[in-house]
C-alpha cells in the first residue's frame, strides 16, 4: 500500500541523516490531506541535500494549533485562515499544490467509477435524508445499476480536518439543507455515521464496512484502489477526479482575490470541472522566533515548486501554476524578516 510506503519513506528520510552535523531538520505539522506527497517530495530533498523533514499528519486543525504555539516552524492546513485571524498570529499563510476530494464507496456489484451522485444527494447522504443505496434518488441517477436494499454508512473524519471543511463548504454550497443544518467547518455535528481518524482512518473504514459511503483526499483513493464516485458539476456535467478537472477547476481562479491567497475551488464552472478541488496551504510566523528554521523550510518549498512538480503528478496532485508560484515567492520575500528586518527567503 503505497501511503504505509510513503510514511516509512518519511521516516528513513529523517533517520537517514542523523548523523550528518551540518544537516537541517525542518518541522511541520497538520493536513492529512497532502501527506503522500510531502512525504515524497522529503524522500527526494533528503536525498539531494541532506536535510531532512519531520512532518505529523495530524490534520489541519493541529498543525494550526502547533503553528500558533511555536513548537513547529511551519504548519498546515486545507481550510486557509482568514485575514483578521493571520493578522491576530502573526502569520504568512502560501499555497503548495492542488488536489481534490472525492466520496469513496464500498457497495458491491457497482463498478468503481460507476457510482453517479448529485451534490444535493451527496449532502442527503451525509444529513441522513437518505439512508438505503436503492433510494429513488440514487436510482435516478444510476439507471440499470444493482443498487442494494441495503442501509448507508456514511464515514466522515473524526478529528478537525481541512478536508472536512472543504467538504462541507462543497455540501453548504449545493443543498440549504446542509447549509441551515450540520453547516461548515474542520469539525461539524454530524447526523449519522461513523467516525475515522485522518483520511487514512477514513479510507480504512469504508474499505471495512460494507455499503458505506465517505470523502477522502484523491490520491488515498486512488493509491489504495478505493471506488470513488462520479460527481454532477455546477454546469450540470458528470465528472470523474482528475488531473484535468482539478486543472479545470482552478483555470479561472483569482489567487490575488484574498488574503492569503486563501481562496475556495469549491463549485466552480466548467464542463470539465471537479466540484470538490482544493489547494492546501502553510503557514509560517511572518517575524519567527527561529528564523534560520523557517528559511530552510522556506528553501524546501523553493526545491518543491522547481523540481517537485512530476512528483505531485505521480501522486495525482496538481502543481500550482508558474505565475501562482512567483506570487507565492514575491509574499516570502516581502512578509517573512528575520529579527533584523530583512528577508529570509534570499532567491
Amino acid at each position: 500500500m503505497k501511503i504505509v510506503s510513503y510514511a516509512a519513506a518519511l521516516g528513513l528520510a529523517v533517520a537517514s541523516c542523523s548523523l550528518a552535523v551540518s544537516a537541517a531538520e525542518i518541522t511541520g505539522a497538520g493536513a492529512t490531506f497532502p501527506f503522500p506527497i510531502y512525504a515524497r517530495w522529503a524522500e527526494a530533498y533528503n536525498k539531494e541535500t541532506s536535510n531532512r523533514l519531520n512532518y505529523q499528519s495530524i490534520g489541519s486543525s493541529g498543525g494550526i494549533r502547533q503553528i500558533r504555539a511555536k513548537t513547529v516552524d511551519f504548519g498546515a492546513t486545507d481550510a486557509p485562515l482568514k485575514a483578521a485571524e493571520l493578522e491576530k498570529d502573526g502569520l504568512v499563510q502560501f499555497p503548495v499544490v492542488m488536489g481534490g476530494v472525492v466520496a469513496v464507496y464500498n457497495v458491491q456489484g457497482v463498478p468503481a467509477g460507476q457510482m453517479k451522485l448529485t451534490g444535493e444527494v451527496l449532502a442527503d447522504i451525509f444529513n441522513g435524508k437518505i439512508s438505503k443505496w436503492n433510494d429513488a434518488k440514487i436510482a435516478q441517477l444510476n439507471q440499470g445499476a444493482a443498487l442494494p436494499d441495503a442501509a448507508i454508512t456514511p464515514v466522515y473524519r473524526s478529528d478537525g480536518s481541512g478536508t472536512t471543511s472543504v467538504f462541507t463548504t462543497y455540501l453548504a454550497q449545493v443543498s440549504e439543507g446542509w447549509k441551515s443544518g450540520p453547516g461548515v467547518g474542520a469539525s461539524v455535528q454530524w447526523p449519522v455515521g461513523q467516525g475515522g481518524k485522518g483520511n487514512e482512518g477514513v479510507a480504512a473504514l469504508v474499505q471495512q464496512v460494507p455499503n458505506s459511503i465517505g470523502y477522502v483526499e484523491y490520491a488515498y483513493a486512488k493509491q489504495n484502489s478505493i471506488p470513488f464516485t462520479q460527481l454532477q458539476n455546477k454546469n450540470g456535467k458528470f465528472v470523474s477526479p482528475e488531473a484535468k478537472t482539478f486543472q479545470a477547476a482552478a483555470a479561472s481562479a483569482d489567487w490575488k482575490s484574498a488574503p492569503g491567497f486563501g481562496i475556495s475551488l469549491t463549485n466552480q464552472p466548467g464542463d470539465e470541472a471537479w466540484p470538490i478541488t482544493a489547494p492546501t496551504f502553510i503557514l509560517v510566523h511572518k517575524a519567527p522566533e527561529k528564523p534560520e528554521q523557517v528559511a530552510e523550510a522556506l528553501k524546501f518549498f523553493d526545491w518543491t515548486f522547481e523540481k517537485g512538480d512530476q512528483m505531485a503528478a505521480e501522486l495525482d496532485y496538481v502543481a500550482l501554476p508558474a505565475q501562482v508560484k512567483d506570487l507565492v515567492r514575491a509574499s516570502w520575500k516581502a512578509d517573512i524578516k528575520d529579527k533584523s528586518g530583512q528577508p529570509l527567503f534570499k532567491k
